[in-house]
Formats: C-alpha cells, structure tokens, sequence
C-alpha cells in the first residue's frame, strides 16, 4: 500500500524533484529548462512512498479559480501499480478538502488521456506540444 503525503521537508522535495529529474528529462528527453520550470515554489507537492521508498510525485497549484496539477510521475518499476491514479485521487481530495477550487484541470501527454478519462477527466480544446511532447488539457468538477 502506497503512503502518499504532501512533501513538507527537503528532503521529501528534494525525492519529489529527482523522480521527476528521471522520468521527465532522462527517460521523456524533456529539456531541463523546461522541466525546472520556476513555478515548484508555488505549488503543493506530493510525495508517493511503497514500502518507504519514494515511488512517485506530482505537484498542484491554484490558478485563478481553478486548481491545475502538474508533473505526475511514478518510476518504471511502479507503473501498473495503481499508484499513479492513487496519486491523482489524493491530489483530487486535497483539493476538495482545501474549498479553493471547483474545477481542476491538468495537461495530459496524449498517450496518457485514458489513464486521466478513467478519474473522471474529460479532454477539452486542441492538442498542442509541450516540451516536445503532444499534450491535451483535460478538467474535472470536484
């Protein structure tokens, strides 16, 4: 069973970062310009552990009156585990908990929009790349 909390030390943030560091710019070839984006300052980040070990990450945000979630990720040898939609519902939770937004919205990598469509997330506008990658934003009402 996974533990998944939101990252309050350096070190937890520091894990958040370097799994990202792996799945984003080593494993996506995503530039790193664009992956250390200036905004983890702003944002909420979660940390997912199995069996203590730090397995997975995403971040959140508020913009205006919505709730936007970023950089979800889990390491190869946790995919098809579950935790990835484990990390999505929390994030969904925290969120409701919060009150500060009603929609949520994210944008998924196309080879992802099913993953995302099976929380409940509905794809809206056109496609469009992002750091090399064809994504497509999607929402939810919590």
């Amino acid at each position: 069973m996974a533990d998944i909390r939101i990252a309050t030390s350096g070190k937890d943030l520091a894990s958040c970062l370097e799994m990202r560091r792996t799945v984003f710019i080593k494993e996506q070839n995503v530039p790193e310009h664009e992956e250390v984006d200036g905004d983890d300052d702003h944002c909420t980040h979660v940390l997912a552990r199995i069996n203590g070990k730090p397995m997975g990450a995403a971040r959140f945000q508020y913009i205006s009156k919505k709730a936007k979630i970023q950089r979800v990720c889990v390491l190869p040898e946790a995919r098809g585990t579950g935790l990835g939609a484990a990390i999505v519902r929390k994030i969904l939770e925290m969120i409701k908990a919060e009150g500060k937004a009603s929609v949520v919205v994210l944008g998924s990598q196309t080879h992802a929009l099913s993953f995302y469509e099976r929380l409940g997330f509905e794809a809206f506008g056109d496609e469009y790349m992002d750091a090399g990658i064809l994504h497509q934003d999607m929402k939810i009402k919590i």
